[in-house]
């Protein structure tokens, strides 16, 4: 990659062609917000209960399961429109380069498996800590997205340029700054996420490698 990959040239309807899968999520969410919106108030909770916010009810529910729906509606609620508009800025500015990389049919999974590791990983942490919770937002999910970037900037810096190197650095210093500063953020949630990202694409560059070393063994 010799440019700076979060730089974004594509036309709008070049966006939409070049990432589908990005620009599906942003849309699912966008929608979902202005009709949980009209319905109630989806930043009070039993209104975000009732529109599929993630909730884990110590010694009843602590892994959410009974409701397992929630772990994927609850990755495109928002609680407002500030919410949904910082993820959705994330969302589309930084998710392109690893949906080109991985391929659309890849990182469709990629995406939903960061976000459902988020809401496991913190119901796993709020159950030893005997708390209950709801959750909302795509930020877990997103901060799978930059797990991947981590994983790359340890492992395979030659693929990145100097000026995405020091991007990635900067946002992951700043979200998590901004996850132990900010009150209402599931801190736990966007660990999970980091965690999970970070090892589904380190399974993904070991296919890659493997795929590589045999087409070189047989050539």
């Amino acid at each position: 990659m010799a440019e700076m990959i979060f730089l974004r040239y594509e036309s709008f309807k070049g966006y939409l062609r070049s990432y589908p899968v990005t620009a599906a999520i942003a849309a699912l969410c966008i929608i979902y917000f202005f009709i949980t919106s009209i319905m109630g108030n989806p930043g009070m909770s039993l209104d975000a209960i009732r529109f599929g916010a993630f909730l884990s009810v110590p010694g009843v529910d602590s892994w959410g399961m009974e409701q397992p729906w929630r772990y994927i509606t609850s990755m495109f609620m928002h609680a407002d429109f500030a919410h949904l508009f910082h993820n959705m800025m994330m969302l589309i500015i930084f998710a392109p380069p690893l949906e080109y990389v991985m391929k659309s049919k890849r990182y469709v999974w990629f995406y939903l498996l960061c976000g459902i590791g988020a809401n496991a990983f913190s119901a796993l942490i709020y159950k030893i800590e005997g708390q209950g919770q709801i959750s909302v937002g795509a930020s877990g999910a997103i901060f799978g997205v930059f797990g991947a970037y981590f994983f790359l900037v340890l492992f395979r810096k030659q693929l990145l340029d100097p000026a995405s190197i020091k991007t990635i650095n900067m946002i992951l210093i700043i979200s998590l700054i901004s996850s132990l500063l900010i009150v209402k953020v599931n801190l736990w949630g966007h660990v999970g996420g980091f965690i999970t990202g970070f090892m589904l694409y380190r399974f993904f560059d070991q296919i890659q490698r493997m795929k590589l070393q045999k087409r070189d063994h047989v050539n």
